[in-house]
C-alpha cells in the first residue's frame, strides 16, 4: 500500500496550500487594510478576502468536465502553477488591485486542488483504505493552517511586518507541490481505463499496489466504464463440487456453474438459491424477482442494501475464509496461464490463431492482460470458439484460463478478487430458443459472501431448493448481476458466436457524455452528494469561525496575552493557531476511524454532538450566567464543535462524493457538488452579518442548530455506507437503490 499512500500524501499538498492561503491572508489583512488606507471600505476588504472564493467557484464550472477529458493530473499540474504565480504576483502587489488579481489567480489553484484531489486520491486508493486516504485533505489543510498562523504571528513580532512576504512565501511551498505533479504523481489508473490506455493504467497500479498481479483491478476498472444499467440482486450456495454434485437430480445439473481453482484437484459449484432469498429478505426486497415488498420506512432502500452488507461481511473481511483457504486464490489470475494457450499482452494476439483485437489504428499499447473468458461449445464438448468479429469494429473474446468456471449448463464463468470482501466475474449463458436455435446470455457478477464463519451451515440447511449434505461446506453468496460495460447493445444485435466484446480503447469515452447525468442511479447519487454539500455548508462552520475570537476574548485569552507583551493582532493570530492546532488530533482520529467505523456512523456519531454544542452557545448568550460561566461554557463548546465538525462533517461530504459517481462523469459530478459548496460558502459568509444584525448571535445559533438537526435526518435516510467498497461496486449499489426506487 506503500505506493498509494505515499501519492496521496504528494496529491494533499494541494489542499495545505490551500490551508495556508486561507491563514495567511487571515493574518495579511490586518496590515493590508493599513498600508491601503482601507479601514473606511469595509467592503474592499471583504473583497481582498472573498477573491479567491470567488475565482474557487469560477474555475469550478468546468473543471469537472476539462479532468473528465483531459485527466486529473493535468489539472492538479496547473493548480500548482497557478498557485506560484499568484504567490509571486502578491509578493510584488504595488496597488490594491493587482493585489486583487493575485487572489483571483490564487482562488483558480484552490478551486481545482479542492475539487480535484478528493477525486484523485479515491481513484488511485486501495478501496480498504480510502477512507483515510481521503481524510488527508482535511489534515493537510488545517495542517497547513497551522504552519501559517505560526508564520504570520512570528512575522507580526517585527517592528514592521511585511504582508508582501506573508503572501508571497505561498510560492515556495507551491514549487514542491510542481515538482511533485511533475515526476512523481501518475496518472489516475481509472481516468486511463476510460480512455482505453489500458497498459499504461496497469503500469499504474503495480507502482500504485507494490505488486505484478493487477489483472482483478484491472477487470474492474474497464467494467467501472459502464453508467448504471439494469442490474439484479441473486443469490448463490458456493461449496466443494462433491457436496453440492451428491444426491442432485439430473435436471439440477443446468441450474449449477462450476468453479475450478488455480490448484490442482479443487473446484466448487455455484448453485442459485430458488425462492426469496435471505438479502432478498434483509433488504425487503424479493432480489429475484426485482420487486420490492413492504418498504414502508422512509429510510432510502439504498442506505438498507448498503448497510446489510456491511452487517453480512465476514470478520476477516474477505471471500478468502477459514472454511476455504483457497476461495481467494482459486480466483487469482497471477501466472497460472496454460502453458499450451500463450498470449501476448501487449500484442493481445495468441501464438497459432490469426485475428487481432487491438484498438483502432493498430494501438496495441492499449492492450493488457485482460480477464478472457471462452465458453463451451454447443455440443458441450469443451473446445475454445474462435472470436467472433463484428463489423463495427475489432473485439476482444473470452478464453479459457485456470481459473475459469465452466457450468455444465452452458455457462462459463470467471472471476477475480478486486477489494472489500468482493469477487468479480462474468457469465455466460446458453439455452434453447423458441426456435430451437442456441441462445445466450452475457452477464457481469459482483459476488459477495454473506455471514461469518460461524453461521453459514445453520443459515445455509434451511434455505428453499438447496440440499447441504451432512459435514458439508458451503459458503452464501450474494451477486449484483448486469450487462458488462464491454459487451454493448450494438453488439447483441449481430448475435455473436460467444461472449464478443468491444475494446476497452472503442468503448471509452473521449469526454463526458452529458446524457450519463440523467441515468436513474447517477441522479440518485447527486441527490445524495448535493444534498449534503449544502447541510455542511449550513451548518455553521463558518459562524462559528467568524465568533470564535470574540468567544475567546471574553473569557479573557486575549487580556492574558496581552499582559504579556502581545499585540492585539499578534494575540489574534495566535489565538487563531491554537484554535487550529486542536483540529489537528481530531482529524488524526477521523483518519483511523473513517475505514473502521464508516462514514455514516461517523456522521451519526458527531451530528447530535455538533447540535448539542451549538444549543450550548444559544443558551450562554440567552440566559445571564456570570462571566466565568459563560466564559467556559462558550469556549468549551467551541472547542467541542470544532473538534466533531473536522471527525465527521469536514471530510466526509467530500470524500462521499468522490466515491458515489461512475468514471465516466465522476469529474462532471463532482464539480456539480463542489459548486454547490462554493456558492454555499458565499451565502453563509455574506448573509452572516446581516444575520447577526437582524436576529442576533443566538437567532444564529438556532439555524445552525436546525439545520444540523436536518442533516442528522438526512444522514440517517439517505445517506449510505460505502467504507471498504470498490468505488465500481457502490455506483452499481446506486444503480440497484434508483430501481427499487421506481418499483
Amino acid at each position: 500500500m506503500q505506493g498509494a499512500v505515499l501519492v496521496a500524501i504528494a496529491a494533499s499538498i494541494g489542499n495545505l496550500l490551500q490551508g495556508w492561503d486561507n491563514a495567511t491572508i487571515a493574518g495579511a489583512v490586518l496590515y493590508i487594510k493599513r498600508e491601503f488606507q482601507l479601514e473606511s471600505q469595509p467592503t474592499m476588504e471583504g473583497l481582498i478576502v472573498a477573491m479567491s472564493l470567488i475565482g474557487a467557484t469560477i474555475i469550478t464550472t468546468f473543471s469537472g468536465a476539462v479532468s473528465d477529458w483531459v485527466g486529473r493530473r493535468p489539472m492538479l499540474i496547473i493548480s500548482s502553477v497557478l498557485y506560484f504565480i499568484s504567490g509571486l504576483i502578491m509578493l510584488w502587489a504595488p496597488n490594491v488591485y493587482i493585489l486583487l488579481l493575485a487572489r483571483l489567480i490564487d482562488g483558480f489553484g484552490i478551486g481545482l486542488a479542492v475539487t480535484l484531489v478528493p477525486v484523485y486520491i479515491s481513484e488511485t486508493a486501495p478501496s480498504d483504505i480510502r477512507g483515510l486516504l481521503n481524510t488527508l485533505p482535511q489534515f493537510s489543510g488545517s495542517g497547513g493552517m497551522f504552519f501559517s498562523y505560526c508564520m504570520v504571528f512570528s512575522m507580526s513580532l517585527m517592528a514592521k511586518p511585511d504582508w508582501r512576504v506573508m503572501l508571497g512565501v505561498l510560492s515556495i511551498p507551491s514549487l514542491l507541490y510542481f515538482a511533485l505533479t511533475i515526476f512523481y504523481l501518475p496518472e489516475s489508473p481509472r481516468w486511463l481505463v476510460s480512455k482505453g490506455r489500458m497498459a499504461e493504467a496497469k503500469r499504474v497500479l503495480q507502482r500504485l499496489r507494490g505488486r505484478e498481479d493487477v489483472s482483478g483491478e484491472m477487470a474492474l476498472l474497464v467494467e467501472g466504464l459502464g453508467v448504471s444499467g439494469e442490474t439484479s440482486i441473486e443469490e448463490y450456495i458456493i461449496g466443494p463440487a462433491n457436496d453440492l454434485a451428491d444426491d442432485q437430480e439430473p435436471t439440477d445439473e443446468k441450474e449449477k456453474i462450476l468453479l475450478y481453482g488455480t490448484e490442482e484437484g479443487l473446484s466448487w459449484v455455484a448453485k442459485p438459491i430458488t425462492g426469496q432469498s435471505i438479502l432478498g429478505s434483509a433488504l425487503g426486497l424479493a432480489s429475484q424477482h426485482g420487486s420490492v415488498a413492504n418498504q414502508s420506512t422512509l429510510v432510502d432502500p439504498l442506505v438498507t442494501l448498503f448497510g446489510s452488507v456491511h452487517e453480512k461481511l465476514p470478520e476477516m473481511g474477505s471471500m478468502r475464509s477459514t472454511l476455504f483457504p483457497n476461495f481467494g486464490s482459486m480466483f487469482s489470475m497471477a501466472d497460472h496461464q496454460p502453458k499450451a494457450d500463450q498470449w501476448d499482452e501487449e500484442s493481445g494476439q495468441r501464438d497459432g490463431e490469426d485475428y487481432a483485437s487491438d484498438g483502432p489504428g493498430g494501438d496495441s499499447d492499449d492492450n493488457v492482460h485482460t480477464p478472457l473468458l471462452s465458453r463451451q461449445t454447443t455440443s458441450l464438448e469443451g473446445k475454445d470458439m474462435m472470436p467472433s468479429q463484428v463489423s463495427h469494429g475489432s473485439t476482444l473474446s473470452m478464453r479459457r484460463h485456470s481459473s475459469l468456471m465452466h457450468g455444465n449448463g452452458g455457462e462459463a464463468v470467471s472471476s477475480m478478487g478486486i477489494g472489500g470482501g468482493w469477487q468479480l466475474a462474468w457469465k455466460w449463458s446458453e439455452r434453447d430458443g423458441a426456435d430451437g436455435k442456441k441462445e445466450g446470455g452475457f452477464k457481469r457478477i459482483y459476488l459477495h459472501q454473506e455471514g461469518g464463519p460461524g453461521s453459514r451451515r445453520g443459515s445455509l440447511v434451511s434455505l428453499p431448493g438447496v440440499d447441504i449434505p451432512e459435514g458439508g461446506e458451503c459458503i452464501q453468496a450474494a451477486a449484483l448481476v448486469s450487462q458488462p460495460a464491454l459487451y454493448t447493445k450494438d453488439l447483441m444485435g449481430q448475435h455473436p458466436v460467444g461472449p464478443a466484446m468491444v475494446h476497452p480503447s472503442e468503448a471509452a469515452a473521449k469526454g463526458p457524455k452529458w446524457g450519463d447525468l440523467f441515468e436513474p442511479g447517477v441522479k440518485h447519487a447527486l441527490i445524495v452528494g448535493v444534498g449534503i454539500q449544502i447541510l455542511q455548508q449550513f451548518a455553521g462552520i463558518n459562524g462559528v469561525l467568524y465568533y470564535t475570537p470574540q468567544i475567546l476574548e471574553q473569557a479573557g485569552v486575549e487580556v492574558l496575552l496581552a499582559n504579556l507583551g502581545i499585540s492585539s493582532a499578534s494575540a489574534s493570530i495566535l489565538i487563531s493557531a491554537l484554535t487550529t492546532l486542536l483540529m489537528l488530533p481530531s482529524i488524526g482520529v477521523a483518519m483511523r476511524l473513517m475505514d473502521v467505523s464508516g462514514r455514516r456512523s461517523l456522521l451519526l456519531t458527531t451530528i447530535p454532538i455538533l447540535i448539542l454544542s451549538l444549543v450550548v452557545l444559544i443558551i450562554s448568550n440567552v440566559i445571564n450566567m456570570g462571566t466565568v460561566i459563560h466564559a467556559v461554557l462558550s469556549t468549551a463548546s467551541v472547542i467541542i464543535y470544532f473538534c466533531c465538525f473536522v471527525m465527521g462533517f469536514g471530510p466526509i461530504p467530500n470524500i462521499l462524493c468522490a466515491e458515489i459517481f461512475p468514471t465516466r462523469v465522476r469529474g462532471v459530478c463532482i464539480a456539480i457538488c463542489a459548486l454547490t459548496f462554493w456558492f454555499g460558502d458565499i451565502i453563509v459568509t455574506y448573509t452572516l452579518p446581516v444575520m447577526l444584525t437582524s436576529i442576533g448571535l443566538a437567532g444564529v445559533f438556532a439555524i445552525y442548530a436546525a439545520v444540523c438537526l436536518i442533516a442528522l435526518a438526512f444522514v440517517y435516510l439517505k445517506v449510505p455506507e460505502t467504507k471498504g467498497m470498490p468505488l465500481e461496486v457502490i455506483t452499481e449499489f446506486f444503480a440497484v437503490g434508483a430501481q427499487q426506487r421506481r418499483t
